[in-house]
């Protein structure tokens, strides 16, 4: 802050002696530019930093609890229909949720995203048969 102030009163006590020029205006303008260019680049890498270390802690949180599907550890890297689709399956979801909570009935569990009633299997077991939930659907990038 202490420079900035510094190099605005030294560019003000400047400008009666360069004649309040275009030049004497270019020089700040050009400045404060190439300032702000900076400084979106500092606030950009911090933002980006700071998403990285969410998804870790998410990925974590993912691996730790036993009913995830790890699939989702990655879930970030997939294509856009593949995200669409769990999105839909989660959608559908949340609706059967809100429709059983109106009707009077629990909305407690971990149901299967994306499979049909009575075809419930456990994430592990689908994992264990080297099967990706139905949920998250196949990787790209030669994971599987």
């Amino acid at each position: 802050m202490g420079i900035a102030l510094a190099t605005i009163i030294v560019w003000c006590a400047t400008g009666p002696i360069f004649g309040f020029s275009d030049t004497w205006q270019l020089v700040i303008n050009t400045a404060t530019t190439i300032v702000t260019f900076l400084l979106v680049f500092l606030i950009q890498n911090a933002q980006n930093r700071d998403n990285e270390a969410i998804q870790l802690k998410l990925d974590e949180l993912i691996r730790a609890t036993e009913a995830a599907h790890n699939a989702f550890l990655d879930v970030e890297e997939i294509s856009e229909p593949e995200l669409d689709r769990i999105k839909l399956n989660f959608g559908e979801l949340a609706k059967k949720a809100r429709d059983d909570v109106r009707s009077g009935k629990s909305d407690l569990g971990c149901p299967e995203v994306g499979r049909k009633p009575g075809h419930n299997v456990s994430p592990r077991q689908d994992l264990s048969n080297n099967r990706m939930p139905a949920s998250a659907g196949p990787k790209h990038k030669g994971k599987e």
